[in-house]
């Protein structure tokens, strides 16, 4: 893999990563200790980590912090007094439009019937049959076998890229250009920074990065308007889907795009890396999903729980509310520690323990609520076709003694950055 649009991407994939902190610190045991002595933290726990936020950076608004399952699970679940309106002023300022994170109430509603028959099951199992397995095994895999070892991160990166864009409807025959416009999206989670001397250049390019993506999505939401509209891929059936007699129009329909594209790669790419480092680090258990691939679901989900990339949520308080005896006033931010929900010994058992036989419980690392993931049969499915094609093609993989242990790192968009592997 190379060209500048390769190593632009794997650098700018790397920045993001390091922009989110947190590689020199135990974050579980951190997060044990305040869930026992400090549930409700009255501060920004993830701003004394050095990580930045995707909210709107007002220093005056009190930040309260929760680690606790059942605090999460109420706030995460109650987006009339838990809102989310405030992303619009971080994040959702490089986007201009319709960012469903963004949205709350009626709208947020509303829009959402619009968009979700889109992201579901059916739809993603029939793109899974005419594209997602095609891409993964023809255009990624089989050309690796013969070489017996590589760093599955670099599949990793550009497997999800290549899919979504595919699915999107982007033309399959330009990977330069797709590389490019993965670049972008990435450079738009870079946007958020701590250093203020950082934070202006990297809003700009942010900014930059976000209208080339705009303009280039733009072009293909009206050339298949022009078309007719009939295709299988997500923009024709944007711009089919209506919801009580309202459709999306072609700025709408842009800018929903767009919005997905930074997430629907990037979180792909780690969850994956996740799943396979746990799964190389216990052989066994691979060798079982190997032979019984009705399991990979349940080791996907396992994998989100016990490390998910998103590492905590953040919502706003609509009035004063109180939880365990902590006062929060209206207007207060309310940070979410999902890593820390996921492995409350109150809410599952050996929770530190990676056991893809546990009774399934909802975790947090897809979100949950009116806000969970829209995309998260896509990521499933991808990843399952993932792992699936490896076990097919990559016969004994193994991690490769000769190069350094992979590690899941980072306090945000937390993973690894290398799964050196063998196979036979």
């Amino acid at each position: 893999m190379s060209g500048p649009a390769h190593s632009n991407l794997e650098q700018v994939f790397a920045n993001v990563a390091s922009n989110y902190r947190g590689a020199d610190v135990d974050l579980h045991a951190v997060y044990r200790e305040m869930r026992e002595k400090s549930p409700v933290l009255p501060e920004n726990f993830m701003a004394r980590l050095g990580v930045p936020s995707i909210a709107g950076l007002d220093p005056n608004r009190p930040t309260f912090t929760l680690f606790k399952y059942d605090d999460v699970m109420a706030v995460m679940r109650d987006a009339t007094n838990f809102t989310s309106g405030f992303i619009a002023e971080g994040l959702g300022s490089f986007f201009d439009g319709l960012i469903l994170t963004a949205m709350d109430g009626e709208a947020h509603k509303n829009i959402r019937s619009l968009l979700q028959p889109v992201f579901m099951p059916e739809t993603v199992n029939r793109w899974k049959e005419t594209k997602i397995d095609r891409v993964i095994r023809e255009e990624y895999l089989r050309p690796m076998v013969a070489s017996k070892r590589a760093d599955i991160m670099e599949f990793a990166l550009y497997f999800p890229i290549r899919v979504i864009y595919s699915l999107i409807g982007f033309p399959e025959d330009r990977p330069e250009e797709i590389e490019q416009y993965a670049a972008w999206a990435l450079a738009i989670l870079a946007g958020p920074q701590v250093d203020p001397e950082k934070a202006a250049a990297a809003r700009g390019a942010a900014m930059e990065a976000a209208q080339a993506l705009y303009d280039v999505v733009k072009v293909v939401v009206a050339q298949r308007r022009a078309e007719g509209a009939t295709g299988d891929d997500l923009i024709c059936r944007l711009i089919r889907a209506e919801y009580e007699g309202r459709s999306l129009d072609d700025h709408e329909i842009t800018t929903f795009v767009r919005s997905l594209l930074p997430a629907a790669s990037e979180t792909t790419t780690r969850t994956f890396g996740t799943l396979m480092t746990l799964l190389l680090e216990r052989p066994e258990l691979l060798a079982r999903i190997r032979e019984d691939r009705s399991l990979v679901g349940k080791a996907i989900d396992e994998a989100v729980r016990y490390e998910p990339v998103a590492t905590f949520k953040v919502r706003q308080a609509a009035k004063d509310v109180e939880i365990r005896g902590v006062a929060i006033p209206k207007g207060a931010m309310v940070s979410c520690i999902v890593t820390s929900a996921n492995r409350d010994e109150d809410a599952f058992e050996n929770a530190d323990t990676f056991d893809i036989d546990r009774r399934a419980k909802p975790s947090f690392g897809f979100g949950f609520g009116p806000h969970m993931c829209i995309g998260q049969f896509v990521a499933k499915t991808e990843i399952n076709c993932a792992l699936n094609a490896i076990l097919d093609l990559m016969p004994n993989i193994r991690l490769d003694p000769d190069k350094p242990a992979p590690e899941i790192i980072g306090a945000q968009l937390r993973g690894p950055h290398h799964v050196h592997v063998i196979w036979d």
